[in-house]
């Protein structure tokens, strides 16, 4: 979330209006990935799941160690033409900006304020670092989750006009279920805020925020009017993207995944982490932005979800690339088959 930005391109599809579901409400009788083509990479999935599940099997893994580990951002929903989080900093800014005049002569504020978003960030991770500390912090760990809670159940996507939470892949929520229904635990490794997946990712995903692991700000633990809070300090804790996420791995799951799932750069380290020595029994997926008609193409130039050294790597490696066009029936809850 702390990388660079994109601009608002136009999603070309016409999208029917749909009841989005959580993961656990997928169907995992039959065929347990519906929104899949049949094609190599539903089959290598399906392979997969049947080695480590089945009893007998030479690549057998029992219960306890079926860990799969998923980004978020562009894996689980949408990330184009900005990161969530980030539009939800700007939102935020808007909305604290009363309490803030000294904002409309300060930058990235200024920009922000007028309207030039591009403007305001220019500067990279020095103008996003400014947004993030005033709009995350200051307030206790319960008053932020509400503060999400009630953005996540509101806020708009800026092109579909959709909720974010609308926004996810139906083949990855099936994915999720299936091996979930196979015995695997199942965790978010995101370079988003901790913070901000947990209040909803249970209820889209079916994944507690106990299993979510992601970037955190640090916290004060203080007495209020005798009662005990968490205050959320202006100050970066730990990045989970990139190098980071093996790290947040080892320290918030405490095994090594046997599956791990992304879509960009960021997840190489996660990947490698993942695929590379002990148990052959292992899987790699990168969801590779195909289609420019439904959702979004793009790969080694953009500047959200940048997937340039993870995709060169793939083959030597043996990891899964979902070409998105010719792999999904279906992208969105609400698209049509």
């Amino acid at each position: 979330m702390l990388s660079a930005f994109a601009t608002l391109p136009a999603l070309p599809s016409v999208l029917a209006s749909t009841q989005m579901a959580a993961a656990d409400d997928l169907p995992v009788r039959g065929d347990p990935l519906p929104s899949w083509n049949d094609t190599q990479t539903k089959k290598a999935i399906m392979a997969f799941v049947d080695r480590v599940t089945k009893q007998g099997s030479p690549e057998f893994v029992p219960e306890v160690e079926r860990i799969a580990t998923f980004d978020n951002d562009g894996t689980l929903w949408a990330e184009q033409p900005m990161y969530s989080q980030l539009l939800f900093a700007l939102d935020r800014v808007k909305a604290l900006a009363p309490k803030h005049p000294e904002w409309r002569t300060h930058e990235p504020f200024a920009s922000l304020l007028r309207g030039d978003v591009r403007g305001a960030l220019a500067g990279g991770e020095k103008s996003i670092m400014p947004i993030v500390a005033a709009t995350h912090s200051g307030m206790t760990s319960e008053e932020f989750d509400q503060i999400v809670r009630d953005w996540i159940g509101a806020a708009k996507h800026p092109v579909t006009h959709r909720l974010y939470t609308e926004m996810v892949y139906e083949p990855m929520l099936e994915l999720v279920a299936f091996l979930r229904a196979s015995g695997f635990k199942t965790f978010i490794v995101s370079g988003g805020g901790i913070d901000f997946m947990r209040p909803w990712t249970e209820r889209v995903y079916g994944i507690p925020p106990e299993n979510v692991v992601g970037s955190s700000g640090k916290l004060k633990f203080e007495l209020r009017d005798g009662k005990p809070a968490l205050l959320r300090l202006p100050e970066i804790d730990f990045i989970d993207d990139g190098p980071g996420k093996p790290i947040g791995i080892n320290e918030h799951i405490g095994r090594r995944p046997i599956a791990a799932f992304g879509n960009s750069d960021g997840d190489l380290q996660m990947l490698q982490w993942t695929t590379m020595g002990g148990n052959p029994a292992r899987f790699g997926l990168i969801v590779h932005h195909t289609d420019g008609e439904r959702e979004w193409a793009y790969d080694r130039k953009s500047s959200v979800g940048k997937l340039d050294k993870a995709l060169d790597a793939a083959p030597a490696n043996g990891w899964t690339v979902v070409d998105m066009k010719n792999d999904w029936k279906s992208i969105f809850p609400f698209g049509s088959k």
